[in-house]
């Protein structure tokens, strides 16, 4: 009797162990089927069709072509503005059997991707690149005609040094002349007829070849330049394609508080015989001198200075009548100058006003310069909102047509809507009206608009607008249609927004739940960060897999994106949370933001929370367990730059400033390696030449010295990258065993 009371319990025991188990497999996460669902998605959310990428108008603006996805395909269309006519631009078939012929390639017609350098509506003919070579489509003909070759120049790498006093030979406006460099000055040249016109110029301190002729042919702004030593970044090519050896590579790589060249602007009268330089004091620690103009009427030239250390960019007008260099604008800031990509300046009526931008109100606006003074003769644009780009500006209507973002209080603040206004701040309009993210591609006579626009959650709609006094639409070009998408399972992300660390500011950003999500169960999250101050990096348009985060919330994840402080598009005071503190991040603004998501979504478990990213999101996903593994507790972080005095001098100085101090120690991964805690993967490319491999090392080397356990890939070969398609395997494991608890699939 004791032994069947004894079996009886232990047969209950086992069953109830079986449910167990049974129960945990239906709600398993990180298993084979879940990575098999993640690559699905992959293919799945490429079902997006009719959503064009951009346009391209005809010359004379009464037609535009654009290619679209189809389920069939890719396919190119033609569209005309006046009738709002549209057909395919050419028999695909025919095409692709042309194409076919010259690559020597068996090309489907719909799977052409073209490089279309122009179409002539009236010839009714293309001009195509195609293998090296530009080549001329008779439609109606059907025949492809080689027009000419075009030279291969190679991939050019962007820190390249070059030396500049190599240079053509520069023409004056009437073609008489020609300005050269020989032997460290500038000689003239008139026919046959030489002529040395610097004597001053040595191996140590010469004149470049970028010369700017007046345009009345009598005078030359030129650049003098004390040049600097250049840092070598040096690479080894472990495992190259060309030889059984390793091959040493090297790169020109300029790193904060190097040396910088000393240019000095001159100006040469040459019907005088007379120069001048402008004064040292006008520009003392450059950081580069950009921008040579010449006035029409050849009464000066401008340049602009961009101070070390960018917090004073001013520009400057040389008088090459009476010569003298006189500061025209001065910009300054406390913290930093946005100068990379975000400073705007149109000279009106050959300088006589200058539309200028600035963030001086605390939003970055457009002001009108008296071009003389230098006085500020009104603001253009005022209120709590940001100028993100100025598309047009019409000179005999006195109107400008830019881009804003901010404007529509309930709406996401990043959205850029299309607007104008006069001169004189009057006017103001905003031209589109939709709530979401629009993107505006005008006529070359800025007489009609093609708006595309969309949200993460809303699909793209594409319509033709005629502009006159008021934006009228008048034709719907294409319409996404996602319905295959949506079939396959695929969900629009949500779309939220929490207060800040100062409790007042809105921070947005985006939530991604796995296909099979089920509310009643804890998902892990993972951020995907990008802090980078120089945008912001949420997407605003519908893309059904950004940066394959769907695919990683298959395995079992909520993975979310955030724009925080520090980054761009915002107020000044919004942006300048990253001065002198990368570390920083927008993590006060990211913790709080989840906290608040979680409130209301229990499914959230941020008491496990991952964080990835690469480049400067390298750097903040390792800083997460760096300088705040109090709320983060697995990172993965490629190609990271983790002391910021390691890597390239433009993007770490512009916010981390000169000289380099005590601040930049207390930012990098490297220094604090004894503070972290929690479980990292480190990727980098031994080719890395964005990014300075060595960082990535350095910080390795810190983590042994202080016997910190951590994970490295080491990819041969690679440049800067998060890590190809073994990083993405190896990333998605690491967070799948680390913060499911879950041992990955044996992909051996």
């Amino acid at each position: 009797m004791k032994i069947q009371v004894k079996l009886r319990i232990l047969i209950f025991c086992f069953n109830i162990f079986a449910l167990t188990l049974n129960y945990s497999d239906s709600f398993a996460q990180g298993t084979l089927e879940d990575y098999q669902r993640a690559e699905k998605v992959k293919t799945e959310s490429q079902k997006v069709y009719n959503a064009p990428n951009s346009f391209t108008w005809t010359d004379d603006g009464t037609f535009f072509h654009y290619s679209k996805q189809t389920p069939q395909g890719k396919e190119y269309w033609i569209f005309e503005a006046k009738s709002g006519n549209k057909k395919l631009m050419f028999d695909h078939e025919k095409l692709a059997g042309e194409v076919s012929k010259i690559s020597g390639k068996t090309l489907k017609p719909y799977d052409l991707d073209l490089n279309i350098r122009s179409f002539d509506p009236i010839k009714n003919q293309l001009v195509l690149i195609l293998e090296n070579a530009e080549w001329q489509y008779k439609i109606e003909e059907s025949t492809l005609e080689k027009i000419k070759e075009i030279p291969s120049r190679g991939r050019g790498y962007w820190g390249q040094r070059r030396d500049d006093r190599v240079g053509d030979p520069v023409f004056s406006p009437d073609k008489s002349k020609s300005a050269f460099i020989k032997d460290n000055n500038i000689f003239i040249k008139n026919g046959d007829i030489e002529k040395q016109v610097t004597f001053d110029g040595v191996p140590g301190h010469y004149y470049a070849a970028d010369i700017t002729w007046s345009p009345d042919n009598k005078k030359l702004a030129a650049l003098k330049v004390r040049p600097a030593e250049v840092r070598k970044l040096t690479l080894i090519e472990s495992a190259p394609k060309s030889q059984f050896q390793p091959l040493f590579q090297q790169r020109d790589y300029v790193k904060p508080g190097d040396a910088l060249p000393i240019k000095t602007p001159v100006l040469l009268d040459l019907e005088k015989d007379f120069s001048y330089a402008v004064e040292s004091s006008l520009i003392p620690e450059q950081f580069s001198i950009s921008r040579i103009a010449w006035r029409e009427d050849s009464r000066s030239f401008t340049f602009e200075y961009n101070e070390r250390g960018h917090q004073k960019y001013n520009v400057i007008e040389v008088n090459a009548v009476q010569p003298n260099a006189k500061v025209l604008i001065s910009e300054t800031s406390e913290t930093f100058i946005d100068y990379s990509g975000k400073n705007y300046r149109k000279d009106i009526a050959d300088g006589k006003e200058i539309i200028w931008s600035s963030e001086r109100d605390g939003w970055r606006h457009l002001y009108l310069i008296d071009g003389k003074t230098g006085n500020v003769i009104n603001q253009i644009t005022k209120g709590n909102w940001v100028v993100r780009n100025v598309i047009h500006v019409d000179e005999e209507k006195r109107k400008v047509i830019f881009y804003a973002s901010g404007l529509n209080k309930g709406e996401d603040p990043y959205h850029l809507h299309l607007c104008s206004v006069d001169f004189d701040g009057s006017g103001m309009q905003v031209l589109t009206k939709e709530n979401a993210n629009h993107t505006i591609t005008f006529s070359p006579d800025y007489k009609f608009f093609i708006d595309s626009y969309s949200r993460q959650d809303l699909p793209t709609v594409s319509k033709l607008v005629s502009l006159d006094s008021k934006p009228k639409d008048l034709f719907t070009i294409e319409e996404a249609e996602v319905n295959s998408l949506y079939a396959a399972g695929w969900k629009e992300p949500e779309i939220f927004h929490a207060k800040g660390r100062d409790s007042q500011t809105d921070i947005w950003g985006l939530i991604i739940k796995p296909t099979n999500f089920d509310p009643s169960k804890k998902y892990p999250v993972i951020e995907y960060i990008y802090a980078g101050p120089h945008s912001s990096h949420v997407p605003k348009g519908f893309r059904p897999n950004y940066a394959g985060l769907n695919e990683l919330a298959e395995l079992g994840f909520i993975v979310v994106q955030i724009d925080g402080m520090g980054t761009s598009n915002r107020s000044k005071a919004f942006h300048d949370i990253a001065w002198k503190n990368l570390k920083d991040a927008g993590f006060p603004d990211r913790i709080k933001w989840l906290q608040a998501a979680a409130k209301t979504r229990t499914y959230m478990d941020i008491d496990n929370v991952g964080i990835f990213g690469t480049s400067a999101g390298g750097q903040s996903s390792a800083g997460a367990l760096v300088f705040f593994n109090d709320f983060y507790k697995v990172a993965v972080s490629s190609c990271g730059c983790h002391d910021n005095r390691m890597d390239k001098i433009w993007w770490n100085e512009q916010w981390m400033g000169y000289p380099i101090g005590s601040h930049y120690e207390e930012c990098s991964n490297t220094a604090n390696a004894s503070k972290l805690q929690g479980k990292l993967l480190l990727i980098v490319g031994e080719l890395d030449d964005n990014v300075d491999p060595a960082s990535t090392l350095q910080f390795a080397d810190a983590l042994i010295k202080e016997m910190k356990d951590f994970d490295m890939i080491f990819v041969p070969g690679m440049g800067h990258s998060s890590g190809g398609a073994y990083g993405e395997k190896k990333r998605r494991d690491f967070f799948v065993k680390n913060l499911l608890g879950v041992n990955p699939p044996s992909w051996n």
